[in-house]
């Protein structure tokens, strides 16, 4: 049986606090934690949120989508991978938010939108929706839909969602049960980051027989309007929105980055220069990363004075240096 997130009062939470959050890689629920947003106030009610939305729209074009009532707002793959259980269409912002305000009625397709950048599709929202422990954090992103679930994936970034209207239901599961899960492809996605097979699939599926083994590892959370929800990067997650009208705003950030390079390039690196060695090359590799990049003990170099560290010395100091001989590399 699945465990319930952490949940805290997010109300009182000073920069201290989010930072400590952030800094123990574990999700939390914040409850209230944005209740004071005017946006949150506004989308009491579907048309209080168009309206709202309305006074920002630049007249941007989204890409919506659009699903068949029989699939329940459960957009996933098709009966293969190659393709998918529902269409993208273009339309104005305006036209997407009013659609989904519209009541609904038997037989109307279900309609998502999403990762919508504010600053790019309501310039000017991003002073209403400061987040009083971080207000430096930007570059919020809008979903907004009806009925609908987001299949289990992860982010690259951590992720503060925070829920603007309806009710949204978090499933997550922790990195380490990756190869339990079944991900699907990583070149052919729905929205850019691979999926879950097996958390989509109906119980007992006998095609992903270790996922019965973890799937009570879950964490669950629901979300009223107001509340948020701390993602640590990496971790999988599933989105439901429960009610006919949902929307979420979310800010996805790296609170640890040294510099501009994403972790997952050195996956992929990895992946073309390792993955394929024989099994004993690839065990005296995972050797080598686990002592001078997992670091599970200890500092690689701890028996030497730092002055001897050279470029394991502290990152902020070595980190040109160490880009400089990667680049090089990579040109040959």
């Amino acid at each position: 049986m699945a465990a319930l997130i952490e949940a805290r009062d997010g109300a009182g939470l000073d920069a201290a606090g989010f930072d400590a959050i952030a800094a123990a890689c574990r999700p939390v629920v914040l409850r209230g934690l944005v209740r004071h947003w005017p946006l949150v106030a506004a989308a009491e009610t579907p048309h209080g949120l168009a309206a709202y939305v309305d006074r920002y729209d630049s007249g941007g074009m989204v890409e919506a989508f659009v699903g068949d009532p029989a699939i329940a707002g459960r957009y996933f793959y098709g009966d293969t991978l190659d393709g998918f259980n529902f269409e993208r269409q273009r339309m104005t912002l305006r036209e997407a938010v009013a659609a989904l305000a519209a009541p609904r009625t038997p037989g109307v397709p279900s309609l998502y939108i999403g990762s919508l950048p504010i600053d790019a599709y309501l310039p000017g929202l991003a002073e209403q929706v400061r987040v009083p422990p971080r207000p430096g954090l930007t570059g919020g992103r809008l979903w907004i839909g009806h009925e609908s679930l987001v299949s289990t994936h992860h982010d690259m970034l951590d992720n503060l969602a925070c829920v603007v209207a309806g009710r949204r239901r978090f499933t997550l599961y922790p990195p380490e049960l990756i190869g339990d899960l079944y991900v699907g492809p990583l070149d052919r996605t729905m929205a850019g980051q691979p999926v879950s097979l097996a958390a989509s699939a109906p119980p007992g599926d006998p095609r992903y027989p270790r996922f019965a083994a973890v799937a009570d590892q879950a964490l669950v959370a629901e979300l009223e309007p107001g509340d948020a929800l701390y993602m640590p990067k990496l971790w999988w997650h599933q989105v439901e929105g429960l009610a006919p009208f949902n929307a979420l705003l979310n800010f996805w950030w790296d609170g640890f980055a040294a510099g501009g390079d994403p972790p997952f390039a050195s996956v992929l690196l990895a992946m073309i220069s390792i993955a394929e060695r024989p099994p004993g090359e690839r065990a005296a590799w995972r050797a080598l990363f686990d002592h001078y990049v997992f670091r599970p003990d200890r500092h690689p170099l701890e028996h030497l004075p730092a002055a001897d560290h050279g470029v394991l010395g502290p990152l902020r100091q070595t980190y040109g240096r160490l880009r400089a001989q990667v680049m090089r590399m990579l040109r040959g």
